[in-house]
């Protein structure tokens, strides 16, 4: 029974079939023994009692009182108890069947010298003040299966042990589907957060059903993706370096043919210059994207000040803005300190603010902030706000991505290669902490990274 499919439904018909068939024989159980107490003194001992407190309650309080003792009466007693008089109405108006009928009839026709058989009629007896007479009897052939069942105190028991065992079947049912799907999710979730080697079949034993089928397809599946994202890091490490030699053999060649220019000013050598300048800094990039992907832990973490970092930061960046009528600035800064490799977290802090530049509108300023969080005690928060046009919602999550575009056109004005924020993200995460992007309420792009706190300065 490897199917998922016919284990649920095995299980849920197997625990309806016990629920019902403990119901059926503890019912039936109770309708034999009622029946087999006919015969015995217990029920005459039971109607002696009801006899007395029947005419104790006639004598005191009346027929309201008979009416009310005879409802509580019947609502705990499995063989109910009938009051009927002469005329052969019963108290509470329930129907008489014929044969109580039939031995009403036969008990007026005799004369009272012939009652020697002391039958429940004749000893069932009850008078009130004003001589209306009626008879207790009690009613063994109205013990029915539907009485039995709508007495709480006669099912409630056997109910009770059924829900308990077929809760506790579907209980086990339900962690063993559960159990999988849990292990599933969160393999996902490792996953998703890169932890690519993830597997979730070996946790699921011996299974053979569509869960354990799943599992297989998962770790295919990644053992797939990991593959791929190996091979592309590996051939972005690997192109990157085999492009150095023939850049740095393109700016020798760039170099004579200016010594042999006839003249110094020469259009096409500056805009060959040019983009040899930024194909390198492309490669370096690409090369430092490729080394932070390679997963190396930092080695040379060190307690810095990260308030002297950024102000060093701000103000190479804003001397770079000024040339395009921009600016940045710190609106708000306390001085922290954080263990960290410096030379990456200020790669990284310079790129996010370097990209701020490229985006906020001319005239404006980029703002940041350096704070403490309120919500995470020895942690830290850098806003970088830019004045720009900000990024489309869908886009804010593949922003870290390398080569991301929000537009091309744009983008290539700006001259950004869409690896600024990727290695910004990797740089961060890299040092224990976290970056984000949101859209501002103004139009531009606030860009946040949170750092752990080691100590206050």
């Amino acid at each position: 029974m490897h199917s998922l499919f016919w284990k649920i439904f095995i299980t849920f018909w197997l625990s309806l079939i016990l629920f019902a068939a403990a119901s059926i024989v503890a019912v039936s159980f109770y309708l034999e023994h009622t029946h087999a107490q006919q015969d015995r003194d217990t029920p005459r001992n039971a109607f002696r009692t009801h006899l007395e407190s029947a005419r104790t309650i006639a004598e005191l309080e009346g027929r309201e009182g008979l009416v009310k003792w005879l409802q509580k009466l019947d609502r705990s007693e499995a063989i109910p108890y009938l009051l009927i008089d002469k005329s052969g109405n019963e108290i509470l108006d329930r129907k008489i069947s014929s044969h109580q009928a039939m031995r009403l009839k036969r008990h007026l026709q005799q004369p009272d010298s012939s009652k020697r058989k002391q039958s429940w009629w004749h000893r069932g007896e009850v008078k009130l003040p004003d001589g209306t007479q009626y008879r207790l009897v009690p009613d063994f052939q109205g013990a029915t299966l539907g009485r039995a069942l709508s007495r709480p105190r006669v099912i409630a028991i056997p109910v009770l042990v059924a829900a308990v065992i077929s809760g506790l079947v579907c209980f086990l049912l339900v962690r063993y589907l559960t159990t999988p799907v849990l292990r599933l999710s969160e393999a996902v979730r490792q996953f998703s957060d890169g932890d690519l080697g993830m597997r979730v079949r070996p946790s699921m034993g011996r299974r053979k059903d569509e869960i354990a089928e799943l599992a297989n397809d998962f770790d295919r599946m990644a053992e797939r993706l990991q593959e791929l994202i190996r091979s592309h890091k590996q051939l972005l490490n690997d192109v990157s370096h085999e492009l150095r030699s023939p850049l740095a053999r393109l700016q020798v060649a760039l170099g004579l043919a200016r010594q042999s220019a006839s003249r110094e000013d020469n259009p096409e050598l500056d805009r060959i210059e040019r983009e040899a300048e930024r194909l390198n800094e492309m490669i370096g990039q690409l090369l430092s994207l490729a080394r932070l992907d390679s997963g190396a832990v930092p080695t040379n973490l060190v307690t810095v000040d990260l308030e002297t970092i950024l102000a060093e930061v701000v103000d190479n960046a804003d001397y770079e803005a000024s040339a395009l009528n921009r600016h940045v600035r710190v609106s708000k800064s306390s001085p922290v300190s954080v263990e960290a490799d410096e030379g990456l977290l200020r790669s990284a802090l310079e790129n996010v603010v370097r990209n701020a530049v490229h985006y906020t509108s001319e005239g404006t300023s980029v703002d940041i902030t350096l704070s403490s969080m309120e919500k995470r005690q020895n942690w830290i928060e850098i806003r970088v706000t830019d004045h720009g046009s900000g990024v489309p919602d869908e886009m804010l999550s593949g922003l870290f991505e390398p080569f991301m575009r929000v537009d091309d056109a744009r983008d290539r004005e700006s001259g950004g290669y869409g690896l600024g924020l990727a290695i910004a993200k990797r740089a961060i995460i890299m040092q224990g902490g976290e970056i984000f992007a949101t859209n501002t309420s103004h139009g531009g792009l606030m860009v946040s990274i949170l750092l752990p706190v080691t100590q206050a300065t």
